[in-house]
């Protein structure tokens, strides 16, 4: 058995192209402010893919690049400017950020009606308890996207999310939580990671170990979603040994090519509903 790979490409295409016409309606252009402190590769790449993606859909879009040595106080006051920019109805600030900049602050001085990427605690906390705004985390949500790219009914099925971090693990187990799956989430701490996998229709890997997942630790017919992006040998990989979990999986995302298409697509749809609410 060979899995069927999900493209994230086509289905990326496809949001952005509901995303553009509904965009063209509206009366008002969407407004997506990006902001990146330093030169970190795979920020800058982000960030270039993100520019691209607003002037495709339509959206008006800015790019603040600053050093790696501006001051925090500096990175507020621009924080403070953009929330109070009419035009702008989606603030991101690129992770990570140096060393001597609080990230917590800068999160919290984003204006939690323009927190696109979904990391405000009022967000968060919305999250939790069910509710949402209209602004759900970008790589969970594409996740989820993706899983129901195969047509697997989530209701009742046995979801494992490996990796707990507050960005992708803990959003993602939430996600599939209000989509009534039985949600395990395993960790660095989890005493038989192969057993929890080998019970799971769904599994999202997003734990930052290159090839920790192998094939014979699925449920044969699994669907998996590879969240990581590690660098190996100078090539990416994910957290999914691919070559021996595609003779397991039922549905397998690639790396590159899987997530990070709908991480931005998710983006373009917060920044969307965003600029509806306000409307």
């Amino acid at each position: 058995m060979t899995a069927n790979i999900i493209d994230g490409k086509k289905i990326a295409q496809g949001i952005r192209d509901k995303l553009k016409a509904a965009a063209a309606e509206l009366t008002v252009k969407p407004g997506l402010a990006v902001v990146l402190v330093g030169a970190d590769p795979a920020s800058r790449t982000y960030v270039h893919s993100k520019e691209k993606a607003c002037q495709e859909i339509g959206f008006y879009s800015e790019v603040h690049r600053l050093p790696e040595t501006v001051s925090e106080a500096e990175l507020l006051a621009l924080v403070s400017k953009l929330n109070k920019d009419s035009r702008i109805h989606g603030v991101l600030v690129q992770l990570p950020l140096p060393a001597h900049i609080r990230t917590d602050k800068i999160i919290l001085a984003i204006d939690p009606a323009k927190d696109v990427d979904c990391f405000h605690p009022l967000n968060t906390g919305a999250l939790f308890s069910g509710l949402t705004s209209g602004i759900l985390p970008c790589t969970p949500a594409g996740c989820l996207e993706l899983i129901k790219s195969t047509g697997l009914a989530l209701s009742g099925k046995k979801a494992a999310v490996v990796g707990r971090s507050n960005i992708v693990g803990k959003p993602a187990a939430l996600l599939l939580l209000h989509h009534d799956c039985t949600v395990t989430l395993c960790h660095s701490r989890t005493a038989d990671l192969a057993a929890e996998l080998q019970q799971a229709d769904i599994v999202i890997a997003a734990a930052g170990r290159a090839g920790l997942i192998t094939g014979a630790m699925l449920k044969p017919g699994a669907v998996v979603i590879d969240v990581g992006t590690n660098r190996v040998n100078g090539r990416l990989t994910g957290d999914v040994d691919f070559a021996s979990a595609v003779q397991t999986a039922g549905f397998i995302t690639p790396v590159p090519g899987g997530v990070g298409p709908l991480t931005i697509a998710m983006l373009m749809q917060n920044t969307l509903n965003v600029c509806r609410q306000k409307l």
